[in-house]
């Protein structure tokens, strides 16, 4: 089944863990990165914060099988 992943500082994803998606709590850039190389890989859908976007970069086009989302 597929999953929805969220990475991001502790306090912007603790709602979308409680609603169900796979919380990966970073608060640095490595953090982020290594929150990215553990995604599972039935994960279809990754939400993330502004930060995480950003130290993630392009690295999120590596994978075409996800749709990414980044948080207001």
């Amino acid at each position: 089944m597929a999953r929805i992943a969220v990475i991001g500082e502790r306090h912007r994803i603790q709602a979308l863990a409680i609603a169900g998606a796979d919380p990966h709590a970073a608060e640095t850039a490595d953090e982020r990165l290594a929150a990215w190389n553990q995604l599972a890989a039935n994960v279809a859908v990754l939400i993330l914060t502004p930060e995480s976007a950003a130290a993630l970069g392009s690295r999120v086009d590596e994978r075409r099988d996800l749709l990414v989302t980044v948080l207001p």
